[in-house]
């Protein structure tokens, strides 16, 4: 038997120049990975004509319960054949929280790279290396 339950956990997405900046928050369940999804595919479709990098800010998500795993996994695949080339996540480090993305999130595969960061400045500059850059009024850890 399933159950649909009200989604628990919350996320912002926003475009910044050739990025989606990403901001998720809470524990989630199935409910909020499959609004997250297909938000982030809708997203992304804006940007599907060209190569994107991708900026997640991960400090405030407290993981999410394991039927989140397939539905990220999918949105991973879905990704890289559309165009996103890096992402960037930042967070303290947290063995559990990495642990929990590495399960769902390849690191790398054919031209896609994924790098963890405990700075937001040092994820910003290495995907600005990569040729994905923030407008400018998007470089700051304020709320999006």
């Amino acid at each position: 038997m399933s159950f649909n339950f009200p989604p628990h956990g919350t996320y912002s997405l926003k475009i910044s120049n050739n990025i989606i900046v990403a901001r998720l928050a809470g524990s989630w369940n199935k409910e909020c990975a499959q609004n997250y999804a297909q938000d982030f595919k809708s997203t992304a479709n804006a940007l599907s004509h060209q190569s994107w990098g991708h900026l997640v800010y991960l400090d405030d998500w407290e993981l999410g319960v394991p039927e989140i795993t397939p539905i990220i996994q999918e949105l991973v695949d879905w990704c890289t054949h559309n165009g996103l080339k890096k992402s960037a996540q930042i967070y303290c480090q947290s063995m559990t929280k990495r642990y929990s993305l590495d399960k769902m999130i390849i690191e790398r595969c054919e031209d896609f790279e994924r790098q963890i960061f405990t700075e937001e400045l040092s994820a910003i500059s290495w995907l600005d290396l990569s040729g994905f850059t923030l407008c400018q009024s998007t470089e700051s850890s304020a709320p999006v």
